[in-house]
C-alpha cells in the first residue's frame, strides 16, 4: 500500500537556511526506502505559514517506517531540534 504525504515545516526564528539544510540531508535517504521526493516548496514563514512544504511518496508503510528509524536521520536529531520549530505531517492521496 501506498504512503503518501504532505509535510508542512516551520522553522525555528533565523533558522530557515538550518531547516532547508538539514531536510537536504534526510531528503536523501527517502530513496534507499522505497521513497521519493514528489514536490518540495519553500514558503516565507510570515503570518503563521510554513517555511517549507514538502508532498512524499512511500511504496509501503514499511518503507516510510524503515525511513524513520534509519539510524543516519535519527542521528541528526539534535541538528533537528536546532531548525525545526514545528512539523505537521498529513496522510493525502496525490491527484494524477
Amino acid at each position: 500500500m501506498t504512503v503518501q504525504l504532505c509535510v508542512l515545516l516551520w522553522a525555528r526564528p533565523g533558522a530557515a537556511g538550518a531547516l532547508a539544510a538539514y531536510e537536504d540531508r534526510v531528503l536523501a535517504l527517502l530513496g534507499e526506502h522505497g521513497g521519493r521526493l514528489v514536490q518540495r516548496a519553500r514558503a516565507d514563514g510570515a503570518d503563521g505559514r510554513p517555511d517549507e512544504i514538502q508532498l512524499i511518496e512511500f511504496a509501503s508503510q514499511s518503507g516510510y517506517d524503515g525511513y524513520m528509524a534509519d539510524g543516519r536521520r535519527t542521528a541528526l536529531a539534535a541538528e533537528r531540534d536546532a531548525a525545526v520549530a514545528r512539523t505537521d505531517l498529513y496522510p493525502v492521496e496525490l491527484a494524477k
